[in-house]
């Protein structure tokens, strides 16, 4: 995941303190903003882990 965009899908649901839809933790999405490039990429590629472990695919913003 090269970019660092904003991955939030609009899907705010929480399961043990992760975000269904991005795969980031609350902590992470109130922290996004301030993180610099490689803080971000780091997120993102746990997020996807999280994300692959609890099954959910997450889906992208409608464009």
């Amino acid at each position: 995941m090269s970019s660092t965009k904003d991955p939030c899908i609009d899907v705010c649901k929480f399961s043990d303190d992760i975000c269904l839809g991005c795969g980031r933790s609350k902590r992470e999405i109130k922290a996004w903003k301030k993180l610099d490039k490689d803080d971000r990429r780091a997120v993102l590629a746990e997020a996807a882990l999280r994300l692959a472990r609890l099954g959910a695919a997450g889906r992208r913003k409608k464009k």
